[in-house]
């Protein structure tokens, strides 16, 4: 049964009059009416309808002037009525996003405006045109006649081959932009199972170091949400946790946030395990410890490139060798200068910034064989994943220079294993490549700034993943506080982009010039939980809400 209601009619007036592109519509005095809401025009010419999506409302008087207004009522008496009752009206600026037989034409003074119903907004916005095949769930659709739609993404244009990549902004805490991300990555893992692997960046506290556990705090009505969206809500299937390794007296050797009986646990279950570089295994891998540090006369990358050549630096080293070696080259008397043609003044400065990043535990001699260690190598896990399966990597603890390294360390590695370049011993699993592989990274302004140096090597991967990722099934999806940090390039290759609530700086950047301005500054206010949506099949921005987590969120929130 049809909810439509009649609202008002269409106002073309000489000074505003209708286009192909918008109009405007006086309101009954009983219509309660926001942004974002969807309304609709019967066109009796050729029996079509016109869809249009509310941008701004406004309320007019008769009056000429707030002095007029005033001078009604007693000259400024506010007990009492004004003695000149004004004739007032509220209209709403619309702009038409759809017609049913492709007829802009301007639509008509007079003509009825009617609330959209359920079915409307799906033809509205193009969602009857999704193939439920590919449709993954994005959130539900609020609109001001208490009507609640499910939004469904076109998963060809979410994780390709149309169009790939997810960026989602906001201020910290209030944009609840991971939630969202894992709501989405939850959708993704019921709606894909073992044609998708997930690979998450864990970069504050325990967040999301329990996403194998149920939410017991998440209410009936929050559990309604995920029921209205078609996704179970129940945790994540298939988890495996990785750790930076730290060597501790309470031997769980591991650097992490997460509690110690939920570690042990973890452990118990050969859920968890806690990853080391070593020299012979890692050194091509050093370059990422740069990704960050400004070279604008290349001679980090020169010494770069002397390392993998180098006769010095061939043989069975260890990380202690390599800083022996290095510190023979920052010395005067020692002739390596003349081998390497780089000044004695870089490679000092190269050993300083060795010395600061390579100085964590998780930089060993030789890969430790004690069990109760768990010892890995991050790449090898990576190289082993597999379809339906989620590897959530914690590098809340470490540094910036080593979250650049495990970051590029794991770009590369799924790189490698979608294009078949590896050893075949190193993936023991006979299970086939996962089609398509997510990677979801917090803080993206850490990895790709709009600052970046041309020849940051992170930054690179990233740009061929953004570029070319969606063709080869490898998927970025990935958050930050403000997108006017971030890389152009990087952005602009997102297919679906996520605003949450943000401020009156960031919106007056240019990222959001395309942005109508109530929307912008409806972004400052958005209240938690909230999103503004962009999405290439959608035919114009949309606010959405997200259920409720249902994993459990740890002991940090």
């Amino acid at each position: 049964m049809s909810t439509r209601k009649l609202i008002g009619k269409v106002s073309a007036t000489e000074k505003n009059p209708s286009s192909c592109d918008e109009f405007q519509f006086w309101l009954s005095d009983d219509t309660i009416l926001s942004p974002f809401d969807i309304v609709l025009v019967h066109n009796k010419t050729d029996d079509s309808i016109t869809y249009g999506v509310v941008q701004d409302i406004f309320h007019i008087t008769d009056g000429t002037g707030h002095i007029s207004n005033y001078v009604s009522s007693d000259f400024g008496n506010v007990d009492i009525a004004p003695m000149t009752r004004r004739l007032s009206l509220s209209y709403a600026k619309v702009s038409v996003i759809h017609n049913t037989k492709e007829n802009f034409m301007p639509v008509f003074e007079g003509s009825a405006v009617y609330t959209a119903d359920e079915d409307d907004i799906q033809v509205a916005l193009g969602l009857d045109n999704i193939d439920e095949k590919t449709a993954i769930p994005a959130g539900l659709m609020k609109a001001g006649n208490n009507v609640s739609v499910p939004i469904k993404y076109n998963g060809d244009f979410l994780i390709g081959p149309e169009g790939a990549h997810m960026n989602i902004s906001g201020i910290s805490g209030l944009a609840t932009k991971t939630s969202y991300v894992m709501f989405l990555l939850k959708a993704i893992q019921h709606k894909c199972k073992d044609d998708v692997a997930i690979i998450v960046m864990n970069v504050k506290g325990d967040d999301l170091l329990h996403v194998h556990q149920p939410n017991e705090k998440i209410t009936e009505a929050q559990r309604q949400d995920w029921t209205d969206l078609g996704v179970p809500c129940t945790p994540f299937e298939n988890v495996k946790y990785l750790y930076p390794y730290r060597q501790q007296k309470d031997k769980l050797y591991a650097n992490t946030a997460l509690p110690t009986n939920d570690l042990i646990e973890q452990f118990a279950t050969n859920q968890a395990a806690n990853f080391v570089y070593t020299f012979e295994h890692d050194i091509s891998k050093v370059d990422m410890l740069f990704a960050n540090v400004d070279d604008p006369n290349y001679t980090i990358e020169s010494i770069l490139n002397y390392i993998d050549y180098g006769p010095e630096f061939r043989g069975d080293l260890s990380w202690v060798n390599f800083k022996e070696v290095l510190k023979e080259f920052c010395s005067k008397g020692s002739g390596k200068k003349d081998n390497s043609s780089i000044l004695i003044q870089s490679w000092q400065r190269f050993r300083r910034l060795i010395n600061n990043s390579i100085n964590d535990d998780i930089f060993v001699n030789a890969k430790s064989s004690k069990k109760e260690q768990h010892q890995v190598y991050l790449s090898d896990e990576v190289l082993n994943i597999n379809g339906g399966e989620m590897m959530v990597v914690d590098i809340a603890g470490l540094t910036e220079q080593l979250q650049c390294l495990v970051f590029g360390d794991i770009i590369r590695s799924v790189y490698s294993l979608k294009h078949g370049d590896f050893d075949q011993e190193d993936r023991i699993s006979d299970k086939p490549v996962p089609k398509k592989i997510i990677i979801f990274v917090d803080e993206l302004n850490k990895y790709a700034p709009s600052t970046s140096s041309k020849n940051s090597p992170l930054l690179a991967n990233l740009l061929d993943i953004t570029e070319r990722g969606r063709s080869e099934g490898v998927i970025l999806f990935s958050a930050e506080q403000f997108r006017s940090a971030i890389h152009d390039r990087i952005k602009g290759n997102c297919g679906t982009n996520i605003y949450g609530r943000t401020n009156a700086i960031e919106v007056s950047r240019p990222d959001y010039k395309f942005v109508p301005s109530v929307y912008a500054n409806m972004m400052t206010r958005l209240k938690k939980g909230d999103l503004i949506v962009h999405h290439p099949v959608f035919k114009t921005l949309l606010k959405i809400q997200f259920p409720f987590p249902s994993y459990n969120q740890g002991g940090s929130k």
